[in-house]
């Protein structure tokens, strides 16, 4: 009798998911009521970027931010914990490569809270030249005028800060493509369907932009320092201030560079927990974004076979029209399209394992994720 009903359950939430997925298509077909372009008033900006190891293709993304063609003085601040860091060579080659650029390292021995990120950032903070400050991850890949369309968005009236989205550009082999689908076939149009429809407030490591008086209200950076989501915290604090965190209507490059499986899972089961830890309701929710699953599931353990493996397959074409959507309206290229029920059992494995446990990895350390959503790093546990 339970199997019957799990069977059953996973059917009907398969068939609502179908639906979802269309959903989600017609809504990211019409993400484009982009409001008019601003042009950025020129005004000094310190970019700061945290630092950890030589990834593939960081040189890129990092000289993409040099290469901006914007109109003032733009500060490039890098961060590291440790000076053999191999981050510390990439830097080197920036400046050699961008000699009329303000580029500065900071180099810093001492973790100040349970977020290593944000313990860079504060110590990178201090360096930091300009009224406005741009927070951006290091396999952040962005076109020449990003400056000028971000900071057009800062400057309207109302506005605290600016985050972007963010798409998913593989690096090689199979485990890399397989996490771009993820972003870009999952977790991008999951976004635009939450923004779209006001169930989901999100602020981004890809950008955040601010004026350094609005960092200074909102308690400083020292204030996320043991927050694992520290980009969601710190949008969560500038919205507390009154202000909107605006997201415009383009993406960024994020690089998915993970050469194994176990790197892969210990990636994405980060990302579902930190997601958990901060709306488990919308987490249980997201549920029906994996009709494939789901269907497969019923039809194993119930007696409408036939009819739930033609419910897969209607998943299946969903998830295809819908990655195809996000295709074109961010302009990405083709994507691994025959990768698509792999990637969809996977991330229903990741989606349930993500439910039991409170362990994170994170650049090499394990942390144990406390209710409040705050770190404690813990050497001796395994990632489970």
């Amino acid at each position: 009798m339970i199997i019957h009903w799990i069977s059953e359950f996973c059917l009907v939430t398969a068939g609502i998911g179908c639906l979802y997925l269309f959903a989600a298509t017609v809504l990211t077909m019409h993400f484009t009521r982009e409001r008019t372009r601003l042009e950025a008033r020129p005004a000094p900006v310190s970019i700061l970027k945290p630092l950890h190891g030589e990834a593939p293709r960081m040189f890129e993304c990092l000289a993409s931010f040099c290469s901006q063609r914007y109109q003032a003085p733009v500060q490039i601040v890098f961060g590291i914990e440790e000076g053999d860091d191999r981050a510390a060579a990439v830097v080197a080659r920036l400046r050699a490569a961008f000699p009329d650029k303000a580029i500065d390292l900071k180099v810093h021995r001492r973790a100040d809270g349970g977020n290593r990120k944000v313990s860079n950032l504060m110590h990178m903070a201090a360096l930091a030249r300009h009224g406005i400050v741009v927070l951006a991850d290091s396999d952040i890949e962005v076109a020449p005028d990003y400056l000028d369309r971000v900071l057009g968005e800062l400057q309207r009236p109302g506005t605290g800060a600016v985050t972007c989205l963010y798409h998913g550009v593989a690096d090689a082999g199979l485990w890399a493509r397989l996490s771009a689908l993820a972003i870009n076939a999952q977790f991008l149009p999951n976004v635009v369907v939450g923004v779209s429809c006001a169930l989901a407030q999100p602020c981004f490591g890809s950008t955040i932009a601010f004026r350094r008086e609005m960092l200074a209200r909102i308690g400083g950076l020292e204030r996320f320092a043991e927050c694992l989501a520290d980009d969601y915290a710190i949008g969560e604090a500038v919205r507390a201030e009154g202000r909107e965190v605006v997201i415009p209507q383009f993406s960024l490059g994020h690089i998915c560079n993970e050469r194994t499986a176990q790197g892969l899972l210990s990636h994405e089961l980060r990302w579902a927990r930190t997601i958990r830890s901060i709306d488990p309701v919308g987490y249980f929710g997201s549920l029906v974004s994996h009709p494939f699953p789901l269907a497969i599931l019923a039809s194993v353990t119930g007696s409408h076979g036939a009819f739930a493996l033609a419910v897969a397959a209607i998943a299946i074409l969903c998830r295809g029209a819908l990655l195809n959507c996000v295709e074109r309206r961010f302009r990405l290229g083709r994507q691994s399209y025959w990768l698509l029920p792999a990637r969809d059992l996977l991330s229903f494995a990741v989606f349930l394992w993500g439910l039991f446990g409170n362990t994170v990895n994170w650049n090499g350390a394990t942390y144990q994720l406390m209710s409040d959503g705050t770190l404690v790093e813990d050497r001796r546990t395994p990632l489970p």
